[in-house]
């Protein structure tokens, strides 16, 4: 396995790693045709300051964005070598909910550091806030880990509620946005929800004691060889206390603002970190214990592990191994590893198919994949 050094990456020929040059060209032109329409996601994100009509007062936005979004662009690595790369792959992008798996890598760091003991400890025994009562002292990190937490309370003016019921990685079943539910206990049901994702958030910061960009910067990105142009934003309402110093917690996604803003290189660059289970050149990041955690499927949903989605019984991507697994975001922003073939994706601003149904897997994703993964020798 190749790693690249900080200011280079070696390029290979497709067929010098194994795959038809014909098939990634496909796959890549796929992307270059299929780019997200200015309908779907604005360029001009600056002129929008309510994220989703159905949220009424709270879907104000509360933290910065960048001004305009960049156009497809992606890279595809074969055994860590570069073999295709197209767009603007230095731009440092809005990246939307792959955020949420830099989470869990932060998450990682602690955990391998004992800073965490066990993801089934309740988080009301590492912070002090947020966490009372019977409902809320019962989530344990692995709850909030998984989105299975159901918190229950109002973080930086955001209530959980206008959060719920939202469609993502549900069936046809969701209920709207509009409707209300009454809460299960934690652990026992799926939700995706940036309130209780940022509530994650700050209790990672409270726990560590430190930024958290800070704590991926030195112990991920950094020794990976990343470029610095990376940002991780914060609401302009998210500055706290921590221990007597005031620091940022970052949000978890760009849903009301703030966020992760990367390039499509770096981005490849933590997916290869992973392909390679949380060593780089021989140097251990990450535990692959905590790695394997990451990407095991949770109780109440299969394709979704540590805020990493998977692919069990290959439900997400058909045309993929069902050992593959992603961060997403938001405009089909895609960190893919597929570690059957040793390949890591990263796809900017793909488009999405609106017509096709809530139960249908075969998404642009996987459309792009199935042209890949057919020049496979």
């Amino acid at each position: 396995m190749y790693f690249p050094d900080a200011d280079e990456w070696e390029r290979r020929d497709p067929e010098a790693v194994g795959l038809d040059p014909a098939a990634v060209e496909a796959a890549v032109d796929y992307h270059k045709l299929n780019g997200t329409p200015r309908e779907q996601i604005n360029y001009d994100f600056a002129d929008h300051e309510t994220w989703d009509e159905a949220e009424g007062d709270h879907g104000q936005r509360i933290g910065p964005h960048p001004a305009r979004r960049g156009g497809p662009a992606g890279v595809v690595l074969k055994d860590g070598y570069l073999v295709a790369e197209w767009g603007d792959t230095h731009r440092a992008d809005q990246a939307f909910s792959v955020a949420k798996s830099f989470l869990s890598v932060v998450a990682g760091v602690a955990w391998d550091r004992g800073e965490i003991d066990s993801v089934d400890d309740p988080v009301r025994e590492y912070v002090d806030g947020g966490f009372e009562g019977d409902h809320n002292g019962a989530i344990t990190w692995r709850h909030l880990l998984q989105q299975t937490s159901e918190w229950e309370g109002t973080l930086f003016g955001k209530p959980d509620a206008v959060d719920r019921n939202r469609a993502v990685g549900k069936d046809g079943e969701a209920l709207d946005k509009s409707e209300t539910r009454t809460l299960r206990e934690p652990g026992t049901f799926w939700e995706y929800n940036d309130v209780r994702i940022n509530r994650l958030s700050l209790a990672l910061l409270r726990t560590i004691g430190r930024p958290l960009p800070r704590v991926l910067a030195e112990n991920v990105t950094e020794p990976i060889g990343a470029t610095d142009t990376w940002e991780w934003h914060g609401y302009y309402n998210s500055t706290v206390d921590v221990d007597g110093t005031a620091m940022k917690s970052v949000s978890g996604g760009g849903h009301w603002g703030g966020g992760l803003w990367i390039s499509a290189r770096d981005l490849a660059r933590v997916g290869l970190l992973y392909l390679n289970d949380g060593a780089w050149d021989g140097n251990r990041l990450l535990s692959e214990a905590w790695v394997d955690a990451s990407t095991e499927p949770c109780d109440v949903n299969e394709g979704y592990g540590y805020l990493w989605w998977l692919n069990e019984n290959r439900t997400l991507w058909p045309s993929a191994p069902e050992s593959a697994y992603a961060a997403l975001g938001h405009g089909q922003n895609t960190v893919w590893v597929d570690p059957e073939h040793d390949l890591v994706v990263v796809l900017r601003w793909l488009r999405y198919d609106e017509d096709a149904e809530e139960t249908d897997a075969r998404t642009e994703q996987d459309r792009f994949y199935a042209k890949l993964l057919e020049g496979l020798d």
